[in-house]
């Protein structure tokens, strides 16, 4: 119906048009309601004309809010020029503007917004297409559009905040009166025993106060790269003349360094077979926040680079082997006191996580998945970094996600496993009757050179393999005490494995042996 009313409208305007192009004279009252119409409420013209005009935000869902309260604006008035009538009364309705022309006096004084409403309905389907989809562009492009500011808004709020956060730390480090006291007093022109010394006898057994720590860490120069991994990198540097190892930590390996500092600085660790911490700290280097970890330096690497190195006597590998036993017991006993220390499980046992002191004894070191447990409290702390061990070093039941995860014996359990293997390694390169093996990694002939976690777990868990003993081991004495000993860590049931301190009775009294035998 309303498309009928819009078109006798129209064709009362054709004839009106077409009688002005033929020469008709005479003007027209017609009503005025309009802007342009000032002070009245008539005007005078060739045609008089009503107008409903949609506003578009008040447009959505597609027409059916064309009446909206307040939506829509009615105009009225009357067109003189021959151009003026040609352009707006031959125009089609649109979704948001409809004109109808009228040739008689006072013919627009009918005209209301409900009237004139339905032309705008009676748009054709084009302009519909097009008012959807733009209404879908901007209800696309709009969210997009403050997302992109809400992010920028948090880029900008991060990097003031960590800004904020080195400007704090830097403030820390100048501050006077009694802490500049402190600092000088206690580094002055000690050396690192000296200061190391002085730690564990003013009893914290912890490692350098931190304050110290910190002042330490910005007296570092580093002087070379001796390793990189996935946690970043290792350098050599120097202080005060001292060679010290210091561990950058990536960015993204935060909780890595976060807990590794938190585990060394842990009361009574320091121990001659864990590797010696002296300081941690974070500090901003061209441009960007560095994670550092400062610990003792040992010339000769992890037992990993040794290993492939060199070859050992028996005497000498059995040593090795104890002294990361002696370690591992360290880690693993609780101290109970006022001063006292949890139980710790490494859970990233190898021999790249072993150093080879310059006696030739090992430290373990690399703690950042470490996992503590005190019996006073009954709590298990497991950190938040999300990252697990080794693959080739996993225990059976790590790789077949039977492990109790909230027992702290069965993380020392799979330490255990992974000190079997490491044995492994130390046995293959220790001479029996002038003959040695190659270095290889554990299982290097049943799985590949980077192998995945299925890989692992079809070999020691479906197949139940362990890594290849060769036959002259038997012959040997030394080497068969060591073969019983470390399928002893490899029992599949992980409560029927040993100890570290059984491991680690066993390869003393294995090495006194091999002493008196050399002395008689």
């Amino acid at each position: 119906m309303a498309q009928c009313g819009f078109q006798l409208l129209l064709l009362v305007g054709l004839q009106a048009v077409r009688s002005v192009a033929e020469g008709t004279d005479g003007q027209l009252v017609c009503v005025c309601d309009s802007p342009e119409c000032f002070q009245t409420s008539q005007c005078h013209g060739a045609r008089c004309f009503s107008s409903v005009k949609l506003s578009r935000d008040a447009g959505g869902g597609g027409g059916g809010g064309a009446g909206g309260g307040g939506a829509v604006e009615l105009r009225q008035g009357c067109f003189q020029e021959k151009e003026k009538i040609e352009l707006h009364c031959f125009t089609p309705p649109s979704l948001y503007q409809a004109i109808a022309c009228c040739a008689e006096d006072m013919c627009n004084s009918n005209a209301t917004r409900s009237s004139m409403t339905p032309l705008l309905l009676s748009a054709p389907e084009g302009e519909l297409v097009r008012y959807r989809a733009e209404t879908l562009a901007l209800l696309v492009l709009g969210p997009v559009v403050v997302l992109a500011l809400l992010a920028l808004g948090s880029a900008l709020a991060c990097r003031r905040l960590r800004h904020g956060r080195l400007q704090r730390l830097q403030e820390f480090d100048t501050e006077q009166g009694a802490v500049d006291g402190l600092i000088t007093s206690n580094v002055g022109d000690s050396t690192l025993a000296d200061l190391l010394d002085h730690s564990c006898t003013s009893g914290s057994g912890s490692g350098l106060p931190f304050l110290v720590q910190r002042t330490v860490a910005r007296q570092i120069s580093l002087m070379e790269c001796v390793g990189k991994g996935r946690y970043g990198e290792v350098w050599r540097g120097q202080w005060q003349g001292e060679n010290v190892a210091v561990k950058i930590f990536s960015s993204r390996d935060e909780k890595s360094w976060f807990r590794e500092t938190e585990i060394y600085n842990t009361v009574l660790l320091r121990h001659h077979n864990i590797l010696g911490f002296m300081a941690s700290d974070m500090t901003s280097r061209n441009s960007s926040t560095q994670l550092w970890l400062i610990t003792h330096y040992h010339d000769n690497g992890s037992l990993y680079d040794y290993l492939q190195r060199v070859a050992v006597e028996t005497a000498e590998g059995v040593a090795m082997a104890a002294s990361v036993a002696s370690g591992l017991v360290h880690l693993h006993t609780e101290i109970f006191g006022a001063e006292g220390k949890p139980a710790i499980a490494h859970r990233d046992l190898k021999s790249k996580n072993i150093l080879v002191t310059k006696e030739l004894r090992c430290c373990i070191a690399d703690l950042g998945l470490a996992v503590t447990h005190s019996q006073a409290d009954n709590l298990l702390d497991v950190g938040n970094n999300p990252k697990v061990g080794t693959k080739r070093y996993m225990a059976p039941e790590v790789l077949d996600e039977g492990i109790q995860t909230d027992c702290f014996d069965a993380y020392k359990r799979v330490d255990i496993w992974a000190f079997g293997l490491v044995l492994w390694e130390v046995a293959r390169r220790t001479y029996s009757n002038g003959i040695v093996e190659e270095y290889r990694p554990p299982f290097y002939d049943q799985v590949p050179n980077d192998p995945s976690f299925d890989d692992m777990r079809k070999v020691v868990c479906v197949e139940q393999q362990r890594p290849f003993i060769p036959n002259r081991w038997f012959s040997d004495p030394t080497l068969s005490a060591l073969v019983k000993l470390m399928k002893e860590c490899w029992y599949q049931n992980p409560s029927a494995r040993l100890t570290a301190l059984r491991i680690k009775k066993t390869l003393d009294k294995i090495h006194g042996s091999l002493e008196k035998g050399k002395d008689s």
